[in-house]
């Protein structure tokens, strides 16, 4: 029998489908393992409801799972809290600037709408930037330019 630990630990490393360089448990999305007699239940909360990532997640789970050689497994998703930002680790946030994506303006997520006045852009730092679109490629991304190295960039919204 596998430990909650060590499926835990199995399951960090599954990638976000949306944002290669994090994972789901950087993202905060990796709620909670429960076993049950041979029964293994994996909690998740997506980072919006109705994530489209969140079937390519399951399948990525219930893949590794069943190569460890665990069969019953079962994915709950946790609505209530509903996922937050503020469950992203640090880690996380700097891999997706690295990766040419703005991380949320800071954790606390407080005046939103003026903070988002100041995204930094993830290559060259400035914060000269300006909104072209509340939507990027997903709903949990809204779409920027730089003003001064004029690159276009996405900037993941705080919420």
């Amino acid at each position: 029998m596998h430990s909650k630990e060590e499926i835990f630990l199995w399951l960090s490393a599954i990638a976000d489908p949306e944002i290669p360089v994090v994972t789901i448990e950087e993202m905060g999305m990796l709620r909670d393992v429960v076993i049950v007699d041979n029964s293994y239940e994996i909690m998740l909360t997506p980072t919006y409801t109705g994530c489209p990532a969140m079937g390519i997640i399951e399948a990525d789970i219930k893949a590794l799972l069943h190569e460890k050689g665990l069969n019953n497994v079962s994915v709950k998703m946790i609505y209530d809290p509903a996922w937050t930002t503020d469950w992203m680790t640090d880690a996380a946030k700097e891999k997706m600037r690295k990766y040419g994506i703005a991380p949320p303006v800071h954790s606390s997520c407080s005046n939103l709408a003026a903070a988002e006045r100041n995204i930094s852009c993830p290559i060259c730092n400035s914060t000269h930037t300006h909104l072209i679109s509340r939507f990027g490629a997903t709903a949990c991304k809204a779409f920027y330019k730089c003003d001064d190295c004029l690159e276009t960039f996405e900037y993941f919204k705080c919420h």
